[in-house]
């Protein structure tokens, strides 16, 4: 999916394309989504874009847009080519690495600001030194890492999805490496957000927070739905043709969606851990019931008891140097 951010009164929208034809969201498409922004934007209106790709077709042409309106960029990695190239193919199978790596340089060569997703599937959950010093050599200091959590239509674990077992070794052993080298030189976002609770008592990604309505996703056909993970006919809030924005933040769908985050289940409200994660995100809860624990729920226990020690130091380090 292709992404643009914009934030006006501290509310964010995502403009996306998930199918059709690809060819109308080119690069002439995004010249005219700046365009518009610059002339119909009202004083005071902040516009924030973010371009979410999988780097294949990125250019000089695409990067120099990016650039001088300020862009950011993320692009998806998924380790070194042996490991990015077993799921991410082209329509002809053939493995997208190359590609997605000359994308980044175009980004570099243009001074682009970016970041690196990298899904954590079958293909790389086993190997997390590989993907992280992968990351680190070739510059890229801001990682993120997405589970990758799918159920088929019988609800059974989809063959490329990670187990929790699996979700929390990778994170501890991402950590390992890390804490004992890269505290101060690499970003990865997870650790940010688990800082950000501790020093400062706030969450600030979606996932980790006590509600789900900090933004909308809105269709190439103008539909609004509450999450881009959510995408669906039984969250179809409106379409912008047709409803205001203050209609669709107090609809009864987009009220009861928000609220399912703190729906989670009684093991949650007794558990260490809860101020961390909530719940987890609802599209990894069994079954996608709010009441279900997180598929994930044993890999992010064992992911907190394994550096909670090590993140509060962090944490106490930044309160003594920032004076808090």
């Amino acid at each position: 999916m292709i992404e643009t951010y914009m934030r006006t009164k501290q509310q964010y929208y995502t403009f996306g394309w998930q199918g059709g034809e690809p060819t109308l969201m080119g690069l002439d498409f995004f010249k005219k989504v700046t365009s518009l922004q610059s002339s119909l934007g009202s004083p005071g209106t902040v516009v924030a874009n973010g371009f979410q790709t999988n780097g294949v077709l990125l250019d000089d042409h695409w990067a120099k847009h990016f650039a001088d309106y300020k862009f950011l960029v993320g692009v998806s990695v998924d380790g070194p080519q042996k490991l990015h190239d077993r799921f991410r193919v082209d329509l002809g199978g053939r493995g997208t690495h190359a590609k997605v790596m000359k994308g980044i340089a175009a980004l570099r060569r243009n001074n682009v600001e970016y970041n690196v997703l990298t899904l954590v599937s079958k293909s790389n959950v086993k190997n997390p030194e590989d993907v992280y010093n992968f990351l680190c050599a070739n510059g890229i200091n801001f990682h993120q890492y997405i589970e990758c959590v799918e159920f088929d239509s019988k609800g059974q674990l989809c063959p490329f999805a990670i187990t929790a077992n699996e979700w929390g070794e990778f994170l501890c052993r991402i950590f390992d490496i890390w804490y004992k080298h890269d505290v101060y030189n690499v970003s990865v976002r997870l650790f940010d957000t688990i800082l950000a609770q501790l020093v400062h008592g706030v969450s600030n990604t979606c996932a980790s927070g006590t509600s789900c309505d900090q933004y909308f996703v809105v269709e190439y056909n103008g539909d609004v739905y509450p999450c881009d993970f959510n995408v669906t006919e039984s969250l179809l809030l409106g379409n912008i043709n047709s409803s205001a924005w203050e209609e669709l933040q107090t609809s009864e769908t987009y009220v009861k969606f928000a609220a399912d985050k703190t729906r989670w289940n009684a093991a949650c409200g007794v558990c260490p851990w809860l101020r961390f994660c909530n719940g987890d995100c609802p599209k990894n809860r069994i079954g996608r019931n709010p009441g279900s624990l997180s598929h994930l729920c044993q890999g992010w226990k064992m992911f907190y008891s394994h550096t909670i020690s090590k993140f509060e130091a962090l944490a106490e380090q930044i309160r003594l140097r920032d004076g808090l």
